[in-house]
């Protein structure tokens, strides 16, 4: 009996050593430690800090999510044009958000507010920045045509508040979504506790252009943010909804890792455009692997087949010549010019517009080849990668009043390129592309193009006549004219047009041209396909070219709770 009551106590022994091993591995990997080593996150003392109560990206105001998948850029119908510039090949994008509909001009005027209050053109430093911000109105003007009335009234009017800007060029559209950012990241900060409240409507008095508000310089040098106005940038406690003191070691600055602050706003690739375009989610019966749709609607045709709105026109665009909106009092299109923007059907992503009333810049360098071969994935020709600009003693260097960059266009308009408050870029160098893969320069807006093997003047031997034609110039894959515009001893503008070999020239692509899509209110059906694509210069507007913003979406492809591949508990 004795033997067996010591062996029952052994038992007991082990398993108690056992429980009470098992509880301090559990207690050993307590909620809100690391799984890497087991430190406490977000600890009100100090060290990692990390929003582990992060559930999805917030829909960013005015924007649609579009679901990323596979399909056909560019087509298979006739090409009429005989451009042969959109081949079909198959490509993948990423989701990401698409404004509900182009910009307006009620949204761009809010924009040049904010610029001509923040940055007065009365001031020496700032005198170019509004100027070169404002949409070119004159774009309205024809010889032989009475426009005035749009060029006077177009931009400002409330009548056409709601009607899509034009006459800005592609550089313009990337100002205003650079902007966008900035103002956005401010307001998100600001309803978080991050910012001083109701800071940023108080323009001209404490926002002026020293102390704007730049995302970037926010994320890496809070403290510089708002020219390093302490009162302005709030610490908060993580968790915690009210404001702390600055100077409590607890409370933090949001970062990245707080889940708060957007990607940036930004004009769509070309290959989002058009996939956000076909909208091939709603619409199954059309083989996604062969691209055969053709409008961004169901069907083939431009008018409604639905009883209710037989007949009517389901885009703004050019019936024919001479016939911009049909016979007064007849079901058509119901506009002359541009239209208010919802006038017509969403397509199944629930964006409006992407065929007729405007066409719309994208991100993308024009090329008549879309280079699947090199990417198939998140296609886009246009990159040009920077750094920031690090001073001598190791700390970022913002741009001042005193170093902002202008540039003087080929028309003559003077823009600016940085702003006061942002952190200086410079191009990216070999510390960067130094036995790198994937790119090797800071410019890649002419990658494989632009190699000898391009050109119509390589030749394979090392002639007299290969020397000759193997000029640096000779090697250039596009001649386009490259006219210049300078500015004399006295102030003077001195305007060179690039005549040299005009009777050869073979194109006017360069690396400064940019893709545009969809048809417009100019335009007869054929340009509403979402496939068809053109292009123009950067530094150019016109009376029919529009804009709207995308943004990347970080996280998962889809937002339903329990997503594809995971498997459901």
């Amino acid at each position: 009996m004795k033997i067996k009551k010591i062996m029952a106590l052994k038992v007991l022994v082990v398993l108690a050593l056992a429980l009470g091993f098992t509880g301090c591995s559990k207690k050993g990997s307590t909620k809100g430690g690391s799984t890497a080593t087991g430190w406490k996150i977000n600890d009100k003392k100090g060290g990692f800090q990390f929003n582990d109560k992060f559930k999805q990206q917030e829909t960013p105001p005015g924007m649609i999510s579009v679901e990323g998948g596979t399909f056909t850029m560019g087509k298979v119908q006739d090409d009429v044009m005989h451009d042969w510039n959109n081949s079909p090949n198959q490509q993948h994008v990423q989701s990401f958000f698409m404004d509900e509909t182009e910009v307006t001009n009620k949204m761009y005027s809010e924009y040049l507010f904010w610029v001509k209050t923040v940055f007065p053109p009365t001031e020496e430093n700032y005198k170019h920045i509004y100027n070169g911000a404002i949409p070119d109105t004159l774009v309205w003007r024809n010889r032989l045509g009475y426009n005035e009335t749009m060029t006077n009234n177009y931009l400002r009017h409330p009548a056409y508040a709601d009607y899509p800007v034009v006459g800005v060029n592609w550089i313009q559209a990337v100002e205003f979504s650079k902007w966008r950012t900035e103002r956005v990241n401010e307001n998100i900060l600001e309803r978080e506790g991050y910012l001083k409240k109701d800071n940023k409507i108080k323009l001209g008095s404490d926002v002026t252009a020293e102390n704007s508000f730049s995302t970037e310089t926010y994320i890496n040098t809070p403290s510089k943010a708002f020219g390093g106005n302490e009162e302005v940038v709030l610490k908060k406690e993580m968790g915690k909804g009210r404001r702390q003191a600055a100077d409590t070691a607890k409370n933090v600055y949001a970062q990245r890792s707080s889940g708060l602050i957007l990607p940036e706003y930004r004009l769509p690739t070309e290959a989002e455009w058009e996939y956000a375009a076909t909208a091939l989610v709603g619409n199954r019966e059309y083989n996604i692997y062969k691209g055969q749709k053709k409008y961004p609607w169901s069907g083939q045709y431009t008018r409604s087949a639905k009883r209710q709105y037989r007949g009517d026109q389901l885009a703004n665009f050019k019936q024919g010549k001479g016939d911009y909106g049909g016979i007064a009092g007849w079901s058509d299109d119901g506009a002359d010019i541009t239209n208010k923007v919802k006038s017509y059907a969403p397509n199944d992503f629930g964006l409006y517009d992407m065929a007729g009333n405007v066409a719309e810049w994208v991100q993308d360098v024009y090329r008549p080849m879309v280079d699947d071969e090199a990417n198939d994935f998140n296609y886009f020709r246009g990159n040009v990668y920077t750094k920031n600009k690090i001073g001598e003693d190791g700390v970022v260097e913002l741009v001042t009043s005193d170093n902002i960059t202008y540039d003087t266009l080929s028309n003559g308009r003077i823009m600016a390129r940085n702003f006061p408050g942002q952190i200086a870029q410079v191009p990216v160098d070999e510390n960067e592309t130094y036995l790198r893969t994937q790119f090797s320069t800071s410019d890649n807006r002419n990658y494989r193009d632009g190699d000898r093997q391009s050109t119509r003047f390589y030749k394979f031997n090392d002639s007299e006549e290969g020397e000759q034609a193997g000029g640096e110039e000779k090697f250039r894959m596009y001649e386009a004219p490259k006219h210049s515009i300078t500015a004399d001893s006295l102030g003077n503008m001195v305007k060179k047009y690039d005549t040299k070999n005009n009777d050869k020239r073979t194109t006017l692509v360069d690396d400064n041209v940019r893709v545009y899509k969809g048809g417009s209110w100019r335009d007869r059906a054929y340009w509403l396909d979402p496939a068809s694509r053109r292009f123009f210069p950067q530094d150019m507007a016109t009376d029919y070219i529009g804009f709207r913003c995308a943004m990347s979406k970080v996280g998962p492809k889809s937002n339903k709770k329990t997503p594809r591949g995971n498997p459901k508990k």
